[in-house]
């Protein structure tokens, strides 16, 4: 089971003579971030519905909007008509020194901040509850969004990681190759430099076991087919937050991939490694978008 960091859950609920609609989206983030758009007599609630959030939600960028619409036509609003006046007179006076053309000042007053203003009413604790019954569905709507983002994503990851161990099974019969080329390279070179006759085949051959350590993968073959399990392993687990760990599982992958292409010492190997590597760019993008 595996979560989408970005999702989307949206529900209108009728409550009384109102329509109440919650609406919540989230982004990718290596951070929580929650921003919350209400009504002005819903300030006063905001931090319970980010503790609300905070508590049902992982990481990501989240976005929370409540709106209350009445059903009976439009919002009731008043006009604060001493701060129309000073917004007036302030505006006036500034365009007659800088002789200014005023225009249209009555709009451009009404667009300002607090000019217009919605009759706020109290919240009655049945309406409360309205709020947090649409912000649970809202908030279960939003979870199946991810839910469905989530699996299509964890499709993917295990498609990539047996990609890779598919990978890493077809490098084994170029291992044999190699050392066939490192004799012949060293042998040719040590020729060329000393003559056939002047070699010690002794050295020669200890030569050749040094560098045949220093190119073994045996090793980085071994450690990257571990990560790769314990990768399928965790997308196994029935959890809810798995993203920072299958992240730091991928940097270990990378490590062993870098490795191997360092040590390959042959064309064949080293096309393996760069197919790999770009399979892991994609496992790394999808885990970036997981919770």
């Amino acid at each position: 089971m595996l979560l989408s960091m970005t999702g989307y859950g949206r529900v209108s609920q009728p409550f009384r003579d109102k329509v109440i609609t919650i609406e919540i989206r989230s982004l990718n983030s290596k951070f929580t971030d929650v921003k919350l758009k209400t009504p002005i007599n819903y300030r006063e609630r905001e931090s319970d519905l980010r503790r609300i959030v905070l508590d049902r939600l992982e990481r990501g960028k989240i976005d929370m909007m409540l709106e209350i619409r009445s059903t009976q036509g439009e919002d009731e609003v008043s006009l604060n008509k001493g701060l129309f006046r000073r917004y007036y007179a302030e505006l006036s006076q500034l365009a007659a020194e800088l002789q200014i053309d005023t225009g249209d000042i009555m709009q451009t007053i009404l667009r300002l901040p607090n000019v217009v203003v919605t009759d706020s009413e109290s919240i009655d604790e049945e309406e409360w509850q309205a709020v947090l019954d649409t912000v649970q569905l809202a908030l279960a709507h939003f979870d199946q969004f991810r839910l469905a983002e989530g699996g299509a994503m964890e499709t993917d990851l295990r498609l990539r990681i047996h990609n890779i161990m598919s990978l890493l099974e077809q490098i084994n019969p170029h291992e044999g190759d190699r050392v066939t080329r490192l004799r012949q390279r060293l042998n040719q070179n040590l020729e060329e430099f000393l003559g056939k006759e002047n070699i010690d085949e002794n050295r020669f051959e200890q030569e050749v076991l040094f560098y045949l350590e220093k190119i073994d993968i045996t090793e980085e073959k071994v450690r990257l087919e571990q990560h790769c399990k314990y990768f399928l392993e965790e997308l196994d687990l029935q959890v809810m937050s798995k993203g920072r760990k299958l992240s730091f599982i991928s940097q270990e992958m990378g490590r062993e991939i870098n490795t191997l292409g360092a040590k390959a010492y042959s064309s064949d190997i080293q096309r393996f490694v760069v197919t790999m590597k770009d399979e892991l760019e994609k496992i790394k993008e999808q885990v970036a978008n997981s919770v």
